[in-house]
């Protein structure tokens, strides 16, 4: 059973997982960061309160969170045929997973942001820093161990959401799990994706708490 061609559709399947959960996290931070930082600044006791614009951006989050992602992932189809030209596939999985990750991205880092000292905001804005330089200066350092261990959570979830969409033909591990796995019933296969999928979410995970133990500036 464990033929050359198998193992090969294994190892494309490990590919397409590690790209589509690598480029939907890049992407998801490119929309996930600003906003996240959004909501942290204009919060009732950010450094720039805007209550229209802090719940404008928190009804948008709330909303696309509390839609099931295989939900999210059959409502977008449109639009994902619309950006790649099909529905299925792994570059079009990355178009619901970066829909599904952007304001679950934004709530880590709004968190994140909102865990540094205000002592040390409030020492930057009575040397007359700028908004601009606080949240580079000051908040996105001071807080940039939170962020990276955020930015491994987010990968470990996305990585899951890929694994999800193989119901819909999203390619990947998960693609692999429902087509051999449940339709053909053949188990040994499911097991095989299963454990590999195990692996790659604790190599990120070692990956990124190694890196952020050596930025925690509380551990030197």
């Amino acid at each position: 059973m464990w033929t050359k061609e198998i193992i090969d559709m294994i190892l494309e399947g490990v590919l397409d997982t590690l790209y589509m959960t690598l480029v939907s996290t890049l992407m998801g931070y490119v929309v996930g960061l600003p906003m996240g930082i959004v909501l942290s600044i204009t919060d009732s006791q950010g450094i720039k309160p805007n209550r229209f614009i802090y719940k404008t951006l928190d009804f948008i989050a709330n909303v696309i969170r509390s839609v099931p992602f295989l939900i999210l992932l059959i409502v977008v189809m449109p639009i994902t045929t619309f950006i790649v030209g099909k529905s299925y596939g792994s570059s079009a999985t990355v178009v619901p997973l970066v829909i599904a990750a952007a304001p679950f991205i934004a709530r880590l880092v709004e968190s994140s942001l909102q865990e540094v000292d205000k002592g040390v905001v409030e020492a930057a804005q009575s040397m007359g820093a700028s908004t601009f330089t606080i949240i580079r200066k000051v908040l996105l350092v001071e807080a940039r161990t939170s962020l990276l261990v955020g930015v491994t959570i987010a990968t470990g979830t996305i990585l899951g959401y890929s694994a999800m969409a193989g119901i819909v033909g999203g390619g990947g591990l998960g693609d692999i799990a429902i087509r051999y796995g449940y339709y053909r019933y053949q188990t040994d296969i499911m097991i095989v994706t299963i454990v590999l999928l195990i692996i790659l979410v604790q190599l990120f995970q070692g990956i990124g708490m190694m890196i952020s133990n050596k930025l925690d500036k509380r551990k030197r």
